[in-house]
């Protein structure tokens, strides 16, 4: 806890604390440069903080009896050329000690049978991404890490890899730590999320608790905005020309509705603008979320 790491005048870790439960999946989101990669490394024992300290099963980094425990793919991964992806697991099952594993279970698990003897530098992004997702998994981890792992693969794919990692995560009990780009990925996949910037954590929690209390209703008026801002005063802001954002609790909305049409203010349509993940995360590094809105009707 406390990790600062620095490269020269970098900081990519700043006295960066985060304690992730057991169970389920766990999502690392946040912009290039805001630590996750370098927080993967400390992990795994690959590099060494600057200061503070890291845990893994309750062992130092780099710990060889936590480490068995571990699967991992960060970044892009990289295998020799000449080896099949049968090889490639053959191999990485006997390094790691489980050399029963099932490898070819694993290469249809991740649809990778039929390019199973084939030599993987004609793979392309998204096989070797396959083919490191299988490696991860191979020997049976307690934990695995993900570093963008549906990076290269088309729509198909990424759905069919998302389906993986919840079976996983909900069916065989694996702890999943996911870090993605993706927010959509980050919603259908994770049960917890923390978002990172400049080395820190600046947002953390559940994705329904971290979105909790973040709608607003949005009304649609003919008549001047005045009066329904008055009403509102400073729970309310325009909204375009002709509607008003109302900050209230949901159980508010009927009186508040009541009011207006109290004060002679027509209102054409009333909806809960909900912000998403998308905009927690945009709101968590100081950016407006002017995109990341879902609407339903009030």
């Amino acid at each position: 806890m406390g990790l600062t790491k620095t490269y020269g005048a970098v900081r990519a870790l700043d006295d960066f604390s985060i304690a992730i439960p057991a169970g389920g999946v766990f999502g690392i989101l946040g912009p290039n440069g805001a630590g996750k990669s370098t927080l993967f490394r400390i992990a795994l024992g690959l590099v060494r903080p600057t200061s503070g300290s890291a845990r893994l099963f309750g062992a130092a980094p780099g710990d060889i009896t936590a480490l068995r425990k571990v699967g991992a793919m960060i970044e892009t991964p990289r295998y020799p050329p000449y080896l099949t992806a049968r090889d490639t697991l053959k191999m990485l099952a006997l390094e790691s000690g489980k050399a029963d594993a099932d490898i070819g279970g694993w290469l249809e698990r991740v649809s990778l049978t039929h390019a199973a003897d084939r030599a993987t530098s004609g793979f392309s992004v998204g096989m070797k991404q396959r083919l490191g997702l299988a490696a991860a998994f191979l020997t049976k981890p307690e934990l695995v890490i993900l570093d963008e792992p549906t990076s290269g693969m088309d729509p198909a794919g990424i759905q069919e890899i998302r389906a993986l990692i919840i079976d996983l995560a909900k069916i065989e009990g694996v702890t999943v730590i996911l870090a993605s780009h993706q927010l959509d990925e980050v919603k259908r996949v994770c049960d917890r999320v923390a978002i990172l910037s400049r080395g820190k954590v600046v947002a953390e929690g559940g994705v329904a608790e971290l979105t909790a209390g973040e709608a607003r209703l949005r009304l649609t008026l003919t008549s001047p905005l005045a009066p329904a801002l008055a009403v509102l005063g400073d729970r309310g802001e325009a909204d375009g020309p002709d509607a008003v954002l109302a900050d209230i609790p949901r159980a508010e909305a009927p009186a508040l509705i009541r009011a207006l049409v109290e004060a002679g203010v027509e209102i054409v349509e009333a909806r809960w603008r909900e912000v998403d993940l998308e905009g927690v995360y945009l709101k968590s590094l100081g950016q407006t979320p002017t995109a990341a809105t879902a609407e339903g009707a009030a």
